[in-house]
């Protein structure tokens, strides 16, 4: 393979033991288990791609139940060594309210959505 676009935490290993040479990564901003590695933006004005996971639940769930998972996932994400543990992975916590978290997933739509029709990308 000449090239690939993947995320850090499957490739990291494979960077860490030399058998894999990272060109950039493709956030905003460095990362601090490969600090000297550039960011794409630092040659493409703008760029940024990231990877993330999240936790929903279904729509009608109870507010109480979905205010205890965000409060029991935000502290998780708050324990030094949990998010110690990502960060080695090249992983970066974002723990958010569940209103932070509707924003963050609309505006990553919003800005993947003017990605696909600049593209001009059709379903099959």
């Amino acid at each position: 393979m000449q090239v690939a676009f993947d995320n850090i935490p499957s490739s990291i290993g494979y960077i860490r033991s030399g058998n894999l040479r990272a060109l950039a990564v493709t956030s905003a901003s460095h990362l601090e288990v490969l600090p000297d590695l550039p960011t794409v933006g630092e040659f493409v004005a703008g760029y940024e791609a990231i990877g993330w996971t999240g936790i929903g639940a279904p729509k009608n769930t109870p507010i109480e139940i979905t205010d205890k998972l965000n409060s029991e996932i935000n502290r998780g994400l708050a324990d030094p060594r949990l998010s110690a543990q990502i960060a080695d992975l090249g992983g970066i916590p974002m723990p958010m309210t569940r209103g932070e978290f509707r924003h963050f997933i609309a505006t990553e739509t919003d800005k993947w959505t003017k990605v696909v029709k600049f593209a001009g990308i059709k379903p099959d």
